[in-house]
């Protein structure tokens, strides 16, 4: 499996900065992207994808799918955006194979929305040739030392992630502080050969070696949302 074709490391101060970030991103997202979301319990995952969701312009009340595994928030006609891609969101937490992954039919809603896959390392590269990985890391945690686990994160950041999180929890990712996190994001394919104009995020060529930490002032508040039940794949 090749390798990135660039990395890139920012902080993020707040939550608001998080969302603010992802609102950015999701903006030039179009259909048919995928993207892979790691952070253990707390690093700010639902509020990375509520973000997106705003860059979007789609359903707002975004939440964790920890229970029903994968939900849909429609694109909204009269959003940013109208007539683009919805959001499929989904959390691979508890799959434990690409097969798994499988079963689930995301080829059926891949060419026509843009698919975020919590915990999907592993598990959803056979589905596209191109995807957009990106990694949200608490101080405690971080991209490189020593996880809370006792796992070396510079040599096995996905594992010390992983192990961050206790199995018996569930990831309901309040993300309710606003301590400072690290966005690790890279880029893979063809589709991501060269890096999103992004707040912090140069444009163009990248490495894939040890990401520049850039500080990403928040363009955006956190927008008020009411909670609502998003339509879901069945």
């Amino acid at each position: 499996m090749s390798g990135p074709a660039w990395e890139r490391g920012l902080e993020v101060r707040t939550a608001a900065e998080t969302h603010a970030l992802a609102a950015a991103l999701g903006a030039v997202l179009q259909t048919g992207d995928l993207l892979v979301l790691t952070g253990e319990l707390g690093a700010g995952k639902t509020t990375f994808t509520q973000g997106l969701g705003e860059g979007l312009g789609v359903r707002a009340g975004i939440i964790s799918p920890t229970f029903v595994l994968v939900r849909i928030h429609p694109n909204l006609p009269g959003g940013p955006r109208p007539g683009g891609p919805d959001l499929v969101h989904v959390d691979a937490y508890r799959l434990e194979s690409a097969a798994e992954i499988d079963d689930i039919d995301l080829e059926n809603t891949l060419d026509s929305a843009v698919t975020v896959v919590e915990w999907g390392r592993g598990r959803v590269e056979h589905l596209s040739d191109s995807r957009l990985e990106v990694e949200l890391h608490r101080p405690r945690g971080g991209a490189a030392g020593i996880g809370s686990a006792g796992t070396n994160t510079a040599a096995d950041p996905a594992g010390a992630l992983r192990a961050a999180a206790d199995p018996g929890v569930l990831d309901f990712d309040t993300d309710d502080d606003d301590e400072p996190r690290t966005v690790v994001i890279r880029g893979f394919g063809p589709r991501w050969a060269e890096a999103p104009a992004l707040p912090g995020l140069e444009p163009g060529p990248g490495s894939a070696a040890a990401p520049t930490t850039e500080s990403v002032p928040a363009t955006a508040p956190m927008p008020e949302t009411t909670p609502q039940t998003p339509e879901r794949n069945s």
